[in-house]
């Protein structure tokens, strides 16, 4: 079955807003905008989001039924853990708060864990462009451009609000993560 450009870059557009949402987070823990920290941020997001519906597609409908049993989980735990380090963070005592961007470098472990937290839905998106026999590179890299454009949008919305409100934005950061892995975790369970 073939998609056209247009459902794919829609299918791009809501696959990538659990990112953009983490990207704005970035962005408000940098107390100014770094061009090349926003650009590999993107590259993280945008690059997990176009391999992962690649890896859900090889895959295939064989392990359809584990993938869709687990990604909520996987989201909702390392969304929580981050989220909850930087609540921690904001309400402990004023030092260099500990996100993927504190003290003018990137964290990339962290980076990593976050990127892997919000592509996890791609995974099953790529099962299902298995099932629709979609043609994968084209649909994971419209996927992937949109998520990188949007995650740098993304670090510049929250750089914007975040070198005026540091620790409110660090609070209110922490949160969003939070509150992003519970909704991923409850829409996966059916309650909304």
């Amino acid at each position: 079955m073939s998609m056209s450009f247009l459902e794919l870059l829609l299918i791009g557009v809501g696959l990538s807003m659990d990112a953009f949402a983490v990207a704005i987070c970035q962005g408000l823990s940098m107390p100014r905008l770094n061009w090349r920290h926003a650009g590999v941020i993107g590259l993280f997001f945008g690059g997990f989001q176009a391999a992962m519906p690649m890896l859900g597609w090889a895959l295939g409908s064989r392990f359809a039924v584990y993938i869709q049993e687990l990604d909520h989980w996987v989201a909702f735990v390392l969304l929580g853990l981050i989220g909850g380090n930087m609540v921690r963070e904001a309400l402990g005592p004023e030092e260099e708060a500990e996100t993927a961007c504190a003290a003018g470098r990137l964290d990339l472990r962290q980076l990593f864990l976050m990127a892997v937290a919000t592509s996890i839905d791609a995974l099953a998106v790529g099962v299902t462009f298995a099932f629709l026999e979609v043609l994968i590179v084209p649909a994971a890299s419209i996927i992937g451009v949109t998520t990188f454009c949007l995650s740098l949008v993304g670090v510049a919305v929250g750089n914007f609000f975040g070198a005026r409100y540091k620790r409110r934005a660090e609070l209110s950061g922490g949160v969003i993560l939070i509150l992003l892995g519970v909704k991923i975790l409850l829409e996966h369970l059916g309650v909304f």
